[in-house]
């Protein structure tokens, strides 16, 4: 597998509950490093251009009004094969549908309040990133 990098946010609903720490941990302890992360709170603008792939779904105006409604945490971690670890590491969108000891499973309140995004290849991964971090940002 090669290095990759990914981006991981931890949304409202995770860093609201105090989170932050719990959720980094099982990142890195699944073998992940975070090489940059930031506290940020998006305007709603911001999410709307962020998710704008998701523009014409029925959930896009929710999403991107919870996305800015309260500080995300955004990271890259780095790792072997780390866009389908994290997703892993990440679980099923619905809580109750991901596996014991996922992120989601242990912490998500809902579908749409699931306490982390994760890019889901390495296209998505390098604009992501690209959308929040600069070169000199990324310290791995």
């Amino acid at each position: 597998m090669a290095l990759e990098r990914t981006l991981s946010i931890i949304k409202p609903d995770a860093t609201r509950r105090n989170l932050t720490g719990k959720i980094a941990a099982k990142f890195e302890d699944a073998g992940l490093r975070i090489v940059a992360s930031k506290r940020i709170q998006m305007t709603p603008a911001q999410a709307g251009v962020f998710y704008e792939v998701h523009k014409e779904r029925p959930f896009y105006g929710e999403l991107c009004e919870f996305m800015a409604s309260g500080p995300v945490v955004v990271q890259v971690l780095e790792g072997e094969g780390a866009i389908a670890k994290n997703r892993e590491v990440m679980g099923a969108t619905n809580p109750k549908d991901a596996a014991p000891g996922t992120v989601r499973a242990d912490f998500a309140e809902s579908v749409g309040e699931n306490s982390v995004h994760g890019s889901d290849a390495p296209e998505t991964a390098a604009v992501e990133i690209a959308f929040f971090f600069s070169g000199l940002e990324l310290v791995g």
